[in-house]
């Protein structure tokens, strides 16, 4: 048999029980106070009472006539029973100026001595008192009876303090229910509150919350992963340390709103909206970010949890893999090719034309050499020749012809270390995939790539060190013979999810949105124009750290170094 260990009480349930003995304590304080306070003042108000009872009987000249007659008690006897009656004294005691009473409440009392003090009333003072006499404790006053300033006779007012108590008790019992009915009012109360708190608190003890916390906050540290919640004013809550550093965002931000943290418009679009996002991929100036939204409801709009991802390195990462994937089917094809050409030249020296299989093979030899030479000498960096010869081609193989232009001109060493090859695939592989993807089945169906250094100003050599009023920068040319941009669509091509063809496998519209990101990120521009013989025409240019500088060759053309033709 195990023995069941009874789980603490609720948070909610602790505050009840506090609040409820608070409230009784408080209530029965007050009602002690207030019992005694009215009993006091019960005792004060029967002695003004006993007071002015007194002071109108001495002050009353029948009273006064019937104490200088033969007989004051026969007199004084019935309008002393009178004067109880209508004034709700419990008695009315007239004596003589020695304390012997003339009238009593009990007839036998009546030629008896006072009990009580007189002396006071006797120099001519009136004073009151709380004595036990012949009817009991009573709180009473005596006043003496004046005839030209001399004493000649005293009267005493008062009411039982038993009278008293009952007053007092009568107001107590208004009281007890009035505070019966606050306790219940103020436990009703508590209650409500305490039920709203037990919801909102899941019926958890201080020392569970206190533990969820703390797990609650060495989660948020630990969390690669952004996050980030919104209350139901698109305010931060909540950001923890990898939400900060995804977003770029520096300070105490909670409490500001989502489109005062400075984020591209498109990524507060989606953590301003209402309704869900799922795995939507937005670019910040520095990284492909991965948001998932989901809001958080409880009969209303509480608010927004917001997932962040990093897979800017993946998105690089599939960017190198579909170029390879492109790569792959480019040397299958050109295996193909091959396969076709050795056949020819087997079939030939076959057939006993050995000088003929010879000149064909050496044609076709010296046509992948030209190939080569050609893209090499206009561009000798060799990630960025490496790249073209690629792409040519892929663009081969889809029927388009790709260009290297002349003004091209690019020698290896000349980038600096600031500029990765990784940044230079991205920009210009996306720019050349999107011309070839415009130039594809137009008539003539062309790609024309330019990459050169020049003065950042326009006025100094290419390869030469930087001109002093601004640096060299490096340009990166893509015009293509397709249908070209619409002028309304210029600042919205670079946007992510922005494309003018139907969408694939993953989307489409991010390939241009990665080429702003990354010139952007090396504080580039990046612009797209009509070219000449129509088509889009694509421009990035980077800005260069101070290269090692080399001397223009001696026929090169004023302003740019020539080289390279079409490919």
């Amino acid at each position: 048999m195990h023995l069941r260990v009874p789980r603490p009480r609720s948070l909610a349930g602790q505050l009840f029980a506090m609040q409820a003995v608070l409230i009784a304590v408080v209530v029965a304080g007050y009602a002690l106070f207030t019992y005694i306070s009215d009993r006091g003042q019960a005792q004060d108000a029967a002695g003004r009472q006993a007071r002015a009872v007194s002071l109108a009987i001495a002050d009353s000249p029948s009273v006064l006539e019937a104490i200088g007659s033969p007989d004051p008690t026969a007199r004084l006897q019935p309008y002393a029973v009178r004067v109880m009656r209508d004034t709700d004294v419990d008695f009315v005691t007239i004596m003589d100026p020695e304390g012997i009473r003339w009238t009593h409440p009990d007839p036998g009392q009546i030629g008896r001595p006072f009990r009580g003090h007189i002396e006071r009333a006797q120099r001519g003072q009136t004073f009151t008192e709380t004595y036990t006499g012949t009817l009991g404790p009573s709180v009473r006053a005596v006043t003496p009876v004046l005839d030209d300033g001399r004493v000649v006779g005293l009267v005493s007012a008062g009411i039982k303090v038993e009278e008293i108590s009952k007053r007092a008790q009568e107001q107590l019992t208004a009281l007890l229910g009035v505070a019966a009915g606050a306790l219940l009012l103020g436990a009703v109360g508590t209650y409500v509150i305490n039920a709203r708190l037990r919801r909102h608190t899941h019926g958890m003890n201080a020392d569970e919350l206190s533990r969820m916390h703390d797990y609650h906050q060495a989660a948020l540290h630990a969390v690669r992963e952004g996050l980030l919640m919104l209350d139901g004013q698109y305010r931060v809550a909540l950001i923890n340390d990898g939400g900060r550093e995804l977003l770029g965002v520096a300070g105490d931000v909670v409490g500001a709103s989502v489109a005062d943290l400075g984020l591209p418009a498109q990524l507060t679009g989606a953590l301003l909206a209402s309704e869900p996002r799922v795995d939507e991929v937005h670019l910040t100036d520095r990284r492909v970010l991965v948001v998932n939204t989901s809001p958080v409801s409880g009969g209303e709009r509480r608010g927004t949890v917001v997932t962040l991802r990093d897979v800017t390195e993946l998105q690089s990462l599939m960017g190198e893999l579909n170029s390879e994937r492109g790569f792959t089917q480019a040397l299958r094809s050109q295996a193909h090719e091959a396969a076709n050409r050795l056949h020819t030249v087997v079939s030939l020296i076959e057939l006993g034309r050995a000088e003929e299989a010879v000149d064909f093979a050496t044609a076709e030899l010296e046509l992948a050499q030209a190939l080569t030479d050609q893209v090499v000498a206009a561009v000798s960096e060799p990630v960025l020749a490496a790249l073209l010869l690629g792409k040519t081609a892929q663009a081969n193989e889809r029927g388009v012809e790709l260009v290297v232009s002349r003004e091209s001109r690019l020698d290896d060493g000349l980038l600096p270390p600031s500029l990765p090859a990784r940044d230079l695939v991205t920009i210009l592989g996306n720019l050349v995939d999107n011309a070839v993807d415009a130039a594809q089945g137009r008539v003539p169906s062309r790609v024309t790539v330019a990459a050169y250094t020049e003065a950042a100003r326009g006025g100094e050599v290419s390869g030469a060190a930087p001109a002093a009023d601004g640096g060299s920068e490096l340009v990166l040319r893509v015009s293509d013979t397709g249908a070209g941009v619409d002028p309304a669509h210029a600042d919205l091509v670079f946007q992510r999810g922005f494309s003018t063809k139907p969408a694939g496998e993953g989307g489409r519209g991010l390939g241009l949105a990665l080429v702003s990101q990354a010139v952007q990120r090396h504080g580039g521009t990046l612009t797209v124009t009509e070219a000449p013989g129509g088509g889009a025409r694509f421009e990035a240019r980077l800005p260069l750290d101070d290269p090692q500088g080399r001397a223009p060759a001696p026929d090169a053309p004023a302003g740019r170094r020539a080289a390279g033709g079409a490919v």
